[in-house]
């Protein structure tokens, strides 16, 4: 078991291994690197009618502007695990960082919304870079019931930074401050991620895989194209009046995701170092969560991108209101994932189920007041609250779930891999509930075509209810 720290200022705890140990302020570092990234994805949201306005910015463009962040970062994520299994975690850590404060200084300057874009695709490249070795470092560098602690500490970050981006996004943007309106929402990134990047060069113990793997170019470069064929088509498809490309590419998409899982498989069974090493999804854990990942975050990441459109757009609400209309969901997150470690070490897997049947008790409370009464951020209050709860005892553990048995030597691959699933899952969340919702609301009305989105991800929830009963029912 990790030696206790004494001091606050203690840098690293002893491990049994022989190598240095996460300290307390270091997890603390590494934790609010990993809250910067994800807080990005979405505090972006509540600003882009105002980008809209400023930048002069089309339909196709303000997609881009949203979802090229996340398409950069889910492209990268692996890469990004495995060059820090082969340079040095803290070392990528605090190039991430510095890398993320100079591409959100980019974005708060853009002086066009093309400008943005590339912002915006740089500070997810930076993202990618930056991620992965949070959960490489709590990995190898914990053992234990220390370890499941930071995962679970982890798994409640990621949740809470995504409701915090959209809440402190409409109060960033309507405080306007120093002149500077939508643009704080990246210029307060800068001094974080500085500051970030310095605590971790005191805090955050250096290490790596004992043996460097090599970069797996082919791996790298099918993914990457495989990525790009989905998502950029279903962001792009429907503003451009779907053009033919955005079918081609769309049709690409399984004959180079089919390609891309022969070569990291023949690669693999050479004894090389592939991108993704299929062998990681025999760890039934790893496999069984990703598949759980999948439909949470999906449903995760369109609900707060509609939801965010449909509060500004269609009622009216200015940012501050806005935000303030998610503000139960990020309590009940919060409840929840301070509830779930105990609750975990009593009821296992189980608590992942309990959540799965929470969120669509409380999705299904917001399509039924939705059709029948409207909505207003009162009437939202207690739908909004129960599918955060529920979110949050799904979210939290299922770090846990995915990443307790992966071997420490491929802890950057591993936690690349369940970064990619998470950010992938995300950006096709926008990218198809997102589209779902912009299409039909013009014809159906914005509520009628809430009730479609959050349908749907009801269907996600009970999905995740019923995978949730195959998982070990005690989680390590």
């Amino acid at each position: 078991m990790t030696q206790q720290l004494t001091h606050p200022q203690q840098l690293t705890a002893v491990r049994p291994t022989g190598r240095p140990g996460l300290s307390t302020a270091g997890l603390a570092t590494v934790l609010l690197g990993a809250f910067l990234p994800m807080l990005d994805f979405f505090i972006v949201n509540v600003a882009l009618p105002t980008i809209e306005h400023d930048l002069s910015a089309g339909p196709a463009v303000l997609e881009l502007i949203a979802a090229g962040y996340g398409i950069a970062f889910a492209v990268l994520l692996v890469l990004g695990g495995r060059l820090g299994d082969a340079l040095g975690r803290r070392r990528l850590f605090v190039g991430g960082s510095l890398g993320f404060a100079l591409a959100s200084l980019l974005c708060g300057v853009a002086p066009s919304a093309w400008a943005l874009v590339a912002g915006r695709v740089l500070q997810g490249a930076a993202a990618a870079v930056l991620l992965p070795q949070v959960l490489a470092t709590i990995t190898a560098a914990t053992d234990g019931a220390r370890r499941a602690r930071a995962l679970s500490v982890y798994g409640a970050v990621g949740g809470i930074s995504v409701v915090i981006g959209q809440v402190l996004g409409g109060f960033l943007v309507s405080a306007d401050v120093l002149g500077t309106g939508w643009r704080s929402v990246f210029l307060l990134n800068v001094p974080f991620a500085v500051a970030t990047a310095l605590l971790a060069l005191r805090h955050v113990p250096e290490n790596r895989a004992e043996r460097a793997a090599r970069i797996d170019l082919p791996g790298t470069l099918l993914l990457s194209l495989s990525l790009l064929s989905l998502f950029v088509p279903l962001m792009e498809g429907r503003a451009l009046g779907w053009p033919l490309w955005s079918w081609l590419a769309l049709g690409s998409f399984p004959f180079l995701l089919f390609a891309f899982l022969r070569t990291e498989h023949r690669l693999e069974a050479r004894g090389g170092d592939p991108l993704l090493p299929l062998s990681l999804l025999r760890i039934p854990e790893m496999r069984r969560g990703l598949g759980i990942a999948l439909p949470y975050f999906t449903g995760f990441g369109g609900f707060m991108f509609v939801v965010a459109v449909l509060l500004q757009q269609s009622l009216h609400l200015d940012p501050v209101a806005a935000g303030w209309a998610l503000v139960p969901m990020a309590v009940g997150y919060f409840t929840a994932s301070l509830a779930s470690p105990r609750l975990i070490g009593r009821y296992g897997s189980r608590v992942i189920t309990t959540g799965a049947a929470v969120q669509a008790l409380g999705l299904t409370t917001l399509l039924l007041t939705a059709l029948t009464l409207g909505l207003s951020p009162l009437r939202m209050l207690p739908g909004v609250a129960l599918a955060g709860i529920g979110q949050g005892l799904i979210g939290t553990p299922l770090f846990r779930v995915v990443l307790t048995k992966v071997p420490t030597t491929r802890a950057g691959t591993g936690s690349g891999v369940l970064a990619t699933a998470q950010q992938s899952s995300l950006a096709l969340g926008v990218a198809t509930l997102g589209t779902l919702y912009l299409s039909l609301a013009p014809t159906l009305g914005a509520l009628p075509a809430l009730a479609v989105v959050l349908a749907l991800q009801t269907a996600g929830s009970a999905t995740i209810l019923a995978l949730s009963l195959g998982l070990p029912r005690s989680i390590g």
